[in-house]
């Protein structure tokens, strides 16, 4: 299967620019370096700038930006912080990229009902810093400062998604400016509603082909009273996976459950100065009572033992933890290092959980037989696993190998019942793959941008083809 190329692009708005001008000042850019910057996520996909860059400072002025580009025709491709995966971001039409990271304000915070309502441009580290004090936190944690915005667009997940979701459990309602400007409210604070479509849920992950989010409503929960970490080697790929599986069968609440091939574990040890067993590795972490945190870990502990795992490392201390996730979520631009001036061809894909030890055990077996590196990580609890082909992007044959193992992946996770992307999203990088797994429901999902988006001017060329 081969890669979705660009389309060409159109030629420049005028009109719509010398519009957008005279309604933004300067905070419409079509200088090249910030044209350049809008134009490229963090995965390996080329940069594809767009005309101009609007800066937009609140839901009526996004509103208004949309409102010129819907009456000349011209693209409108959202922008939060820059750090999705699958090319998201490219203006493959060229038009006007909306950058919402001005927007960030805090607008509302409702402890008693545990949700917040924040603009598109607050991100998570931002959320829980102004939470610090009411005993309250945002769980979802993607490995980067993701705009809470960018995070819904993509429904986000992270490592804590195991026990607390994603944010397709976790965004009670949105302010949405769809393709003709108009402004429109989903959902609500209410814990459940049974009134009319759900489109929450619609807008959740669309990635900017429906409409432009601009605000967000929350769910938030309770900072556990206690939280402790642990780090466990293992002396095979099956005894880490079967540990995971048993622990959740279990009914166990862990909170975090991350895989770390012996690849991933020497480029941490390496990128982030620590000394930890060069093995395939799980990072634990249980929230709650004292007493609970402490029976948790006694369990998964007798259930890692007879896996062929070590005794837990732990990490109790709030500066060990941050530490400690701090490796993990940098993993990315560990793994990097490990060939220096490469460039990282990140991927993921989630199957059911029964089949997610002969995933990873075939997938390393192709990798073993490639010439490139690519380190396996995983938010082992919901099945979703991830990897990073680092390439040389001026070298055809790393490309041509990065897309076969790419394939053999995918095509693999869709054979055992999964997903070609568990958490990364479509862009256009994985468009032929939804194609593939979606089937006739596809026609759904073109059917649904139409009707919303009739002139396909919201990002289009990413996740359905019209």
């Amino acid at each position: 299967m081969s890669a979705v190329s660009a389309p060409p692009r159109a030629a420049a708005p005028e009109e719509a620019i010398a519009e957008l001008r005279a309604l933004l000042g300067d905070r419409l850019s079509t200088s090249g370096a910030v044209r350049e910057h809008h134009g490229k996520d963090e995965s390996y996909h080329p940069v594809v700038p767009p005309d101009a860059v609007a800066f937009a400072l609140s839901t009526e002025e996004v509103s208004a930006i949309v409102k010129v580009c819907a009456k000349h025709k011209v693209p409108v491709i959202p922008f939060g912080t820059g750090t999705s995966l699958e090319g998201g971001v490219a203006a493959l039409h060229g038009g006007v990229t909306i950058d919402v990271s001005g927007m960030r304000e805090i607008l509302r915070v409702s402890p008693e009902d545990l949700d917040v309502t924040v603009q598109a441009g607050v991100t998570r580290k931002q959320l829980n810093e102004h939470l610090r004090d009411t005993g309250l936190f945002f769980p979802i944690d993607p490995g980067a400062d993701a705009s809470l915005g960018g995070m819904t667009a993509t429904r986000a997940s992270g490592t804590n998604a195991v026990r607390y979701g994603t944010m397709r459990e976790n965004v009670l309602g949105l302010t949405v400016v769809l393709a003709d400007g108009r402004i429109i409210k989903t959902g609500g604070r209410a814990r459940k509603s049974a009134a009319g479509y759900d489109l929450t849920r619609l807008f959740v992950g669309s990635e900017g082909t429906l409409g432009v989010i601009t605000e967000v409503t929350l769910r938030l929960y309770g900072i556990p009273e206690a939280m402790s970490a642990a780090v466990c080697p293992f002396e095979t790929v099956q005894g880490a996976v079967d540990t995971v599986i048993q622990t959740i069968q279990a009914g166990i609440p862990v909170a975090r459950v991350e895989f770390l091939d012996d690849v991933q574990m020497d480029a941490i040890n390496r990128h982030s100065k620590m000394n930890m067993a060069v093995r395939p590795t799980l990072f634990f972490e249980f929230h709650g009572t004292t007493a609970g945190v402490k029976e948790q870990a006694e369990m998964v502990g007798a259930i890692a033992r007879e896996n062929g795992g070590t005794d837990f490392d732990w990490a109790t201390r709030p500066e060990d933890r941050n530490k400690l996730w701090a490796a993990r979520h940098d993993a990315y631009y560990a793994a990097l290092a490990l060939r220096p001036g490469s460039k990282g061809w990140p991927t993921d894909v989630c199957v059911p959980i029964s089949r997610l030890a002969d995933a990873i055990i075939e997938t390393k077996a192709d990798i073993a037989a490639s010439h490139l590196i690519s380190p396996v990580v995983g938010h082992v609890g919901d099945g979703n696993f991830h990897l990073v082909f680092l390439v040389d992007p001026d070298k055809p044959e790393d490309m041509a190998e990065a897309q076969r193992l790419n394939d053999r992946l995918v095509e693999r996770a869709l054979a055992m019942g999964g997903t070609c992307t568990g958490e990364h999203g479509i862009g256009y990088g994985k468009m032929a793959f939804l194609e593939q797994e979606a089937g006739d429901a596809l026609f759904a999902m073109a059917a649904v941008k139409k009707a919303l988006d009739p002139d396909n001017i919201m990002n289009p060329g990413k996740v359905v083809r019209v």
